[in-house]
């Protein structure tokens, strides 16, 4: 749901959710008023807040209580409102280099204690992979046109491996010479490709920069970029699953968790559900989303791991050649998201950086 908000709008939702963050506690106007310089009456606030209320970013837990963010109230404020802290970016990136500064040390012993670091600096459950080798080298890539508005992308990785995907042409007048048109334009879009990919592997898919795709040809771009998109989804997962994680105790003492049963389902998923969490956090971001941020941003219910519908992931791949794995952070939606991005993005570079494959 796409919802306008005011400049006035925005900084009461801002300050609704800090304030909210900061205390777990439901937000009233007169707290704002008293906290923030936001330049308008209680009353004036209490109604703005109104307004968010009926837009479905805030909402009353109780009839007589203040207002809390809901997922979509804190989505606006992490897309629009909020910048990753630079404070804590170079916090993490100096934590990380001081502690590691010796390139001897075991891979376990690096990524544990990244883990470590992470959660301390975020306050979340931080989560890494162990990195792994994609063997789902790209060798060939070719569109043919099967039939009338329906093109064939064939995807042939070094492995021997084909994946094909059928991908629908907006409807045209399909009229003999639209359709030659298409012949003639399918070997050149596919000589891009395979220009643009061939060696790589399948995770090229979601950062392939189509502005280097003629003008002509843009028409190709967003269909050819979701096709790819679900096509990175169907690499397999590898041998080994084994994310380390830190930071489980102090999360799980927040107010969020307070019920056992809760405490209990996460835990479950985290000890034993590794695969799927791992599945989770190690998929790539679609197209727009992976032009917006490097970084993968799932609060509450955008999560389909249900255990963590109550939660917020944020996620980022780390690289090194053929190498990659993921770095994570898992909280409550009520977390300090500034800081949580600044770690998750800290670490995948840390990562990227210092493994050396």
């Amino acid at each position: 749901m796409q919802v306008q908000l005011t400049d006035r709008q925005q900084h009461i939702l801002w300050a609704t959710v800090r304030h909210y963050i900061a205390t777990a506690e439901p937000v009233g106007s007169r707290a704002l008023v008293d906290e923030y310089q936001l330049g308008v009456s209680s009353a004036t606030i209490r109604n703005i807040m109104g307004v968010l209320e009926k837009s479905g970013l805030l909402y009353r837990p109780h009839t007589s209580a203040g207002r809390v963010p809901s997922d979509s109230g804190y989505r606006i404020y992490v897309d629009q409102l909020i910048n990753p802290s630079a404070t804590l970016t170079k916090q993490t990136e100096q934590l990380l280099q001081q502690s590691f500064a010796h390139k001897d040390q075991a891979l376990n012993f690096l990524l544990q204690g990244a883990a470590q670091i992470l959660a301390t600096l975020s306050g979340c459950i931080s989560l890494i992979t162990m990195p792994h080798c994609s063997t789902d080298i790209l060798v060939h890539l070719q569109l043919v046109q099967v039939e009338v508005g329906k093109v064939m992308l064939i995807v042939v990785t070094d492995s021997y491996e084909t994946h094909s995907a059928l991908i629908n042409i907006p409807a045209t007048s399909h009229t003999e010479n639209d359709l030659e048109v298409i012949d003639r334009e399918l070997p050149i879009v596919s000589n891009f490709l395979n220009d643009q990919l061939r060696g790589q592997n399948l995770f090229a898919l979601a950062k392939l920069d189509w502005s280097q795709l003629d003008q002509e040809f843009q028409r190709y771009s967003d269909l050819l970029s979701k096709t790819m998109t679900g096509l990175t989804k169907l690499k397999s997962t590898p041998n080994s699953t084994q994310i380390l994680i830190s930071g489980v105790s102090q999360v799980l003492r927040q107010p969020e968790f307070a019920e056992i049963q809760q405490v209990q389902t996460i835990m479950e998923m985290l000890e034993s559900e590794q695969e799927q969490l791992w599945r989770l956090i190690c998929e790539e971001p679609d197209i727009e989303d992976a032009k917006k941020s490097k970084v993968t941003i799932r609060i509450g219910a955008e999560n389909p791991l249900e255990p963590i519908r109550s939660c917020s992931l944020i996620s980022s791949s780390y690289h090194r050649g053929s190498m990659s794995g993921s770095v994570g952070v898992l909280g409550p939606t009520r977390l300090d998201y500034e800081s949580a991005i600044a770690v998750v993005s800290a670490g995948s570079d840390y990562l990227s950086e210092a493994y050396i494959a």
